[in-house]
């Protein structure tokens, strides 16, 4: 659809010659002759861009603006004028002025200034769509499941942006989040901004692993023009782009040394420098890691800096794995089948018994990701309105935890022995740590949160 374009001037010849020139270049062109009538045509014609001159007959140009910016906030507005001044174009300016141009007017030049007006109009609103967009579809109310790890993760999350709303921007602490691949660590940190007191302002993200070391300097901190080949221009990084938000650094665990050592003084000192700058600048950014790497052992082989490390977790959440969620993983499968289902037009599938007691049973290493995969690619395979044992795609690679068959409702009882070796192997080494949480979690190579799931998961207290 073409944009509108409305042209209030009161030189007759004028206003032709720039409708007929807008007309031929794709744009939709009126034009008034006075301000009062410029103003009487906004509810029929309904422009995107106003070409406002400054002198006409009646209502000046500069009161017609400021009563054009508040019957429609989003108008881009060009003042012209034949007696420009300094002065007159900072009051234009300031009243809310997209440009400004003096007469005699060129056409290129009107054409360039309103595609660069609407084009930033079109971005805004893009960026406007997206955030509203992400914030509809994150939040606390998101992460589905109501097993005893989930509620827990969920409470943890509510104390601290509750903390959050009564802390200054600037005091934010870091936030780590642990976990094993696909069990979602992005949506969590997704539900702590979303949910919390940064919600309008931007969330930006960034995989550490998926971009080489030499490039992740440049992309979280910029880099100013010439300092290194091919930088031809500044070019503002992720840190500063999240200004007022979140920055949320994936797989942190796979960082750079050089590099963490620039993100531990950005999280201490809140400043930030662009690569060939001599100049640090003041930052307000909350930062969110996550990983499923055992930071504490990379800490101890000398790939993580224990400083950093300890900067990061002020604040640990760790997500449970899908095998110890419970009653969540048919609760979650209900859900991809339903989302599926929508998608592809399928809309009265439902899971078979026997698929039921196979996603129970199964041992889900790839977590909520593998489930929702699986669920997709049943969903585009059911001939009819039920999934059957068929449409499954189970890997009989890694259908079980290391050294086990693969799960199956005939192989049931395997998973009860599983269970029982994971119990004793517990209790063993909470023994030998008298108990104490911490030191058992270090033994078992487990987060302190991961360790109290699974103890409350097998009812263990210090008479089992």
């Amino acid at each position: 659809m073409p944009y509108a374009v409305l042209i209030v001037e009161d030189e007759a010849k004028l206003a032709g010659n720039i409708k007929t020139y807008l007309k031929r270049s794709g744009y939709e062109a009126e034009t008034a002759a006075s301000a009062e009538d410029g103003l009487a045509r906004l509810d029929d014609f309904k422009p995107d861009a106003v070409l406002l001159d400054l002198r006409l007959p009646g209502m000046d140009g500069l009161t017609a603006l400021a009563k054009f910016r508040a019957a429609d906030a989003k108008l881009s507005i060009i003042m012209v004028t034949g007696h420009g001044t300094v002065d007159t174009a900072v009051d234009a300016m300031k009243a809310g002025a997209y440009d400004f141009l003096t007469k005699p007017v060129s056409l290129g030049k009107l054409k360039l200034l309103l595609d660069k007006a609407l084009g930033d109009e079109r971005k805004e609103q893009a960026l406007s769509y997206y955030q509203r967009r992400d914030a509809e579809y994150s939040g606390l109310d998101k992460l589905i499941g109501e097993s005893e790890p989930m509620r827990a993760l969920r409470q943890k999350l509510t104390h601290v942006t509750d903390a959050e709303r009564q802390l200054t921007d600037a005091d934010a602490p870091a936030v780590l989040i642990t976990g094993e691949t696909g069990t979602g660590k992005e949506l969590v940190a997704r539900a702590l901004h979303f949910s919390g007191p940064r919600r309008a302002k931007p969330f930006v993200e960034i995989n550490c692993a998926a971009i080489p070391a030499q490039l992740l300097e440049s992309e979280l901190f910029g880099h100013e023009r010439g300092a290194f080949t091919d930088a031809r221009e500044r070019k503002l990084g992720l840190v500063e782009t999240a200004e007022g938000g979140t920055l949320f650094l994936d797989e942190i665990g796979d960082m750079d040394l050089t590099l963490q050592s620039k993100l531990l003084k950005l999280l201490e000192e809140k400043t930030v420098r662009r690569v060939g700058s001599v100049r640090e600048g003041k930052v307000n950014v909350r930062i969110v890691a996550a990983t499923h790497r055992p930071l504490e052992s990379l800490v101890q082989e000398g790939k993580f800096r224990s400083d950093l490390y300890f900067r990061l977790r002020i604040v640990e959440l760790a997500v449970p794995p899908l095998r110890e969620r419970g009653n969540d993983i048919l609760l979650l499968a209900r859900h991809f089948l339903a989302i599926h289902g929508r998608r592809y037009n399928k809309t009265n599938l439902r899971l078979s018994p026997a698929v039921e007691r196979l996603v129970e049973a199964h041992r889900w290493p790839g977590n909520v990701r593998e489930l929702r995969n699986v669920i997709e690619q049943a969903v585009l395979l059911a001939p009819a309105d039920r999934i059957d044992t068929d449409q499954l795609n189970l890997s009989s690679v890694l259908g079980s935890a290391p050294g086990t068959a693969p799960a199956t409702p005939e192989t049931q009882q395997e998973g009860s022995r599983l269970d029982r070796a994971e119990r004793e192997l517990l209790l063993k080494a909470l023994d030998t740590a008298e108990w104490n949480v911490t030191r058992a979690a270090k033994h078992l190579g487990v987060s302190r949160d991961t360790l109290r799931y699974r103890m409350e998961k097998f009812q263990l207290t210090p008479r089992s």
